[in-house]
């Protein structure tokens, strides 16, 4: 079978995470798969080293004009992707895109909605409303995300869990583990940046909060490259922490070989994120055996169940923070574990590879 998977990015955010991932296991099982992107700021490959047995197409996109909106950038995205992709699209016999850039730029495809946005400005409103009614089969992540599917639009998706690099995240370099101790010293981390949809803000506040009992203890941030503009955002962030007399650590994006000892030497991990689709950054703290503290969403009860401890204010997030610090809980980080272990990249790729074929024998039918 030839599939192309669809990205709108080579940098580490977690739809693209998914998308190399899949990847790699459909080519494993002997699909012949293509990754199609577009290369920003004059990337010719993504944040890591890909299998061979996968082809990749990094569309070059240049920067646009300094005033450039966001609105404007993700129609040139859409414009420069489609153009490139449509020279080959009718090659391949799955055309599946990961998010609604992609989704817009293929064509008739496939589509994987991690999660669904509520945009204002009018360009991405359309866009996103266009990658979730155009494409002719849908998966999801999770339930969640698949209920809100139904419930807003009416579409079936079929859900398939993402995988998560167990043994990456599980047996990691002591020695990796000690350098970010010594660096750092103890640590609550989140990755995935500065934003509204992690909660920084809130994360912020519960920070405060738990310097009380917890003084020697930092807050650590990892990630955080985006396409859209979250420059007041940071700014409003950045005004609060001078308030609260606080000083997070901000590491920004991380080398992906540093991302699992950085992951495994925190003390605890957040993830307060007000729109989830599934959560593989927590995932990935639960693989390395790290306690994990999560916003108490539907999608987050769905997913780690066990294996997590749930809050829904700030405050609510310090005291739970605060337990995770103290309290061991052996029973909750071997559920993690567990939990963690069983969605492997093996099972997504069986799961799509079944759904493919039926929606080929769909096809197939249809045409008759």
């Amino acid at each position: 079978m030839k599939i192309a998977l669809l990205t709108y990015s080579t940098k580490p955010r977690g739809g693209v995470v998914h998308t190399l991932a899949l990847a790699e296991a459909l080519a494993a099982a002997g699909q012949q798969v293509t990754v199609w992107s577009l290369g920003r700021g004059g990337d010719t490959g993504f944040f890591r080293e890909v299998s061979p047995a996968v082809a990749l197409r990094v569309v070059p996109f240049p920067d646009g004009p300094a005033d450039e909106t966001v609105g404007a950038r993700v129609l040139r995205s859409i414009a420069v992707l489609r153009k490139a992709f449509s020279q080959s699209a009718s090659s391949y016999d799955i055309v599946h895109a990961q998010d609604c850039i992609s989704a817009n730029a293929a064509g008739p495809c496939i589509r994987t909605v991690h999660h669904i946005d509520h945009f204002t400005t009018p360009e991405l409103a359309a866009c996103h409303e266009r990658a979730i009614v155009e494409p002719h089969a849908h998966v999801c992540v999770s339930g969640a995300v698949a209920t809100e599917l139904a419930d807003g639009w009416g579409i079936k998706a079929d859900v398939i869990p993402n995988g998560v690099a167990y043994d990456r995240f599980s047996t990691t370099d002591p020695a990796a583990r000690d350098a970010w101790r010594q660096r750092l010293g103890r640590y609550v981390l989140t990755v995935g940046g500065i934003e509204p949809r992690k909660g920084s803000l809130d994360l912020l506040e519960a920070y405060a909060l738990l310097r009380g009992p917890h003084p020697d203890v930092r807050l650590v941030i990892g990630g955080g490259e985006t396409l859209f503009d979250y420059r007041d955002y940071r700014a409003r962030w950045e005004a609060r922490a001078a308030e609260l007399s606080i000083e997070p650590v901000v590491l920004g994006p991380v080398p992906e070989p540093d991302l699992p000892s950085l992951v495994a030497a925190a003390d605890a991990f957040a993830f307060p994120s007000a729109k989830e689709g599934f959560g593989l950054a927590a995932m990935e703290a639960l693989a390395a055996g790290v306690p994990l503290v999560v916003r108490d969403l539907p999608v987050l009860r769905e997913v780690f169940g066990p294996a997590a401890r749930f809050a829904t204010t700030p405050a609510a997030l310090a005291g739970e923070l605060s337990a995770a610090l103290t309290v061991p809980d052996p029973a909750r980080r071997t559920a993690g574990r567990e939990l963690a272990a069983r969605h492997t990249w093996e099972a997504a790729a069986e799961r799509h590879l079944a759904f493919y074929n039926r929606q080929g024998a769909v096809s197939s039918a249809s045409s008759r």
